[in-house]
């Protein structure tokens, strides 16, 4: 996968920030921590062909989802700050974008750090979406929403059939799922690290990194999950054109042939429709390819 843009420090741009604790006098001294969100080139530019099992290749034209209560405690669980409000990014706008910057925390390892992406409100700060995205999120109840066109050269959609020529296949889906991301922890400077490390006069600049092809995984949890978009085409039971998640919920698991499809240890995820809902649990990363601790609000 190709990864990060060079991180920005956000100043006057983030969003205002709550400080619950940290004082900036004490013998250690006080920093900062800026916060970006980038969804990479996955969800900028496209998913090639090349990355995909099966030779399909997917383009965003709109990734929306609202970012809420970036926190920052310490490994007893002090808060040392918490981001105020929400914000509704749509990441096919190019670039990192700052969510928030906390400063005068402590200089100490901070080593408990958390995020969620949950349902929009009437306060939602936006940030490269549109009121008219905002409003299509409210009506909904949603915390993420795509919009995308696959594509595949050769016509061959999947199914049994020997389709011809080039074929694609539009997604419009839409989650109201809340899930925090905790525990975060990522390389710095080469190391892996927990959470964040607050430096006397300094500030750690953090991304929160979103991976866009993780709705195209066969496998929940595995590794070795592989991306895969045969088996979604193919759930295109009126063969309009158009792959929604009622069409997907129709497509048993254990009838798909292609790829493991598997679930570990997530229970009651029978179809492709909740198995999709499920990867939108997963989007959240920190600083790249690190992870977080995935929990359902």
């Amino acid at each position: 996968m190709k990864m990060r843009a060079t991180k920005r420090v956000w100043g006057a741009a983030a969003l205002a920030a709550a400080a619950l604790t940290g004082c900036g006098e004490g013998e250690l001294g006080a920093g900062s921590v800026a916060f970006s969100t980038w969804g990479e080139e996955y969800i900028e530019q496209e998913i090639p062909a090349a990355d995909l099992a099966d030779g399909w290749s997917i383009h965003y034209e709109k990734f929306l989802f609202v970012l809420r209560n970036v926190t920052v405690a310490d490994r007893e669980g002090n808060v040392g700050a918490r981001m105020q409000g929400s914000i509704l990014f749509d990441h096919t706008k190019a670039g990192a974008k700052p969510v928030v910057t906390f400063d005068d925390l402590e200089a100490k390892p901070w080593e408990r750090v958390s995020f969620e992406i949950g349902p929009v409100d009437a306060d939602t700060a936006l940030d490269g979406a549109t009121e008219e995205d905002k409003a299509l999120m409210l009506a909904a109840g949603a915390s993420v929403h795509i919009e995308a066109i696959a594509r595949k050269a050769d016509g061959d959609d999947g199914d049994d059939g020997d389709d011809g020529g080039a074929v694609e296949k539009r997604l419009d889906w839409t989650f109201s799922l809340a899930t925090r991301y905790a525990d975060c922890k990522g390389e710095k400077a080469g190391k892996e690290t927990e959470g964040v490390l607050v430096t006397n006069g300094g500030t750690d600049a953090v991304e929160l990194t979103i991976h866009g092809d993780h709705f195209f995984y066969d496998d929940l949890q595995a590794a070795t999950a592989a991306r895969r978009f045969a088996p979604i085409a193919a759930a295109d039971a009126d063969d309009d054109g158009a792959v929604t998640l009622e069409e997907l919920a129709a497509v048993r698991l254990v009838a798909i042939e292609e790829g493991t499809y598997g679930t570990g240890s997530a229970g009651n995820i029978n179809d492709l429709g909740a198995f999709v809902a499920a990867l939108s649990r997963t989007l959240g990363h920190f600083r790249g390819e690190g992870e977080c601790v995935s929990e359902d609000l």
